[in-house]
């Protein structure tokens, strides 16, 4: 599975980080940038990642920003994404499973980059279950 990724200078490191470490895990990476620490504009880079996912160019996203907030809603300007604010694990699961989320958000300055490993791979890990949840993602956008 290729994954889209992006951040800005807040999740710089972060985002830079876990390119590596799902590679590592056979996961293939398109990084949408910011490619440095300077300071840059969310929206930037929000919105490649949430595009490609929209257009269903790859089946799922990860935006890292200080607080995770304006990632989330830049992306969720996309009628097919639906972007999740994650700060543990528990929610990652959560939103793949009721929510059919396909773009994880993690606030940087507010996990660890340990625990941000771990809400990434429970958030790739899981799968929608639909049923009940299905009709209450198709009212998402109507």
């Amino acid at each position: 599975m290729t994954i889209a990724i992006g951040s800005d200078h807040a999740g710089f490191d972060y985002k830079d980080r876990l390119i590596h470490h799902l590679q590592d895990k056979g996961y293939q990476i398109r990084d949408f940038g910011a490619h440095s620490s300077d300071s840059v504009d969310y929206p930037d880079f929000a919105h490649p990642v949430a595009s490609s996912v929209n257009d269903r160019e790859y089946p799922m996203g990860i935006l890292i920003c200080g607080s995770g907030n304006g990632v989330a809603m830049t992306a969720n300007k996309y009628s097919s994404v639906r972007a999740a604010i994650c700060w543990n694990e528990d929610l990652a699961m959560l939103a793949r499973q009721h929510n059919n989320a396909n773009i994880l958000c993690i606030p940087a300055r507010f996990v660890s980059y340990v625990l941000t490993e771990k809400i990434v791979s429970s958030f790739l890990s899981e799968q929608f279950e639909g049923g009940r949840h299905q009709r209450r993602v198709d009212k998402i956008c109507s």
